[in-house]
């Protein structure tokens, strides 16, 4: 059974940083695209940035480049997502994903998905 839990969201200030997490289980991990997604309410789901099996490849979206990073740990089974100089529109429920097939921006792209971490960026 394929699970992807993700970590680290909380509160934080403007300009500050959070780390999420995204520990994977069920699934050989390194062969796998992962990708992060953020969601408020009303709106759909948004892409937020892609990392290949290998970690060699990543994509981002316009809003985040510069200030987002991700990356992946393929022995521990853990994605990352460093979020650097949060802004108030920044805050989202954030979701991890994971196929097996290329990466992309696409919603439709994963297979897997995790639960989702709330991240709040206070002015």
């Amino acid at each position: 059974q394929v699970q992807l839990v993700e970590s680290g969201g909380g509160l934080v200030q403007a300009g500050g940083s959070l780390r999420l997490s995204c520990a994977a289980s069920g699934l050989t991990f390194s062969t796998y695209a992962m990708a992060w997604f953020r969601q408020v309410p009303g709106k759909d789901r948004e892409f937020v940035a892609a990392i290949s099996w290998s970690g060699g490849r990543t994509l981002f979206a316009d809003s985040v480049k510069g200030r987002f990073t991700i990356s992946r740990d393929n022995v521990k089974n853990t994605g990352y997502l460093q979020m650097n100089s949060l802004k108030p529109e920044d805050t989202a429920v954030y979701y991890c994903a994971a196929d097996p097939g290329a990466y992309g921006p696409g919603t439709k792209m994963y297979s897997y998905w995790g639960q989702g971490t709330q991240v709040t960026v206070s002015s």
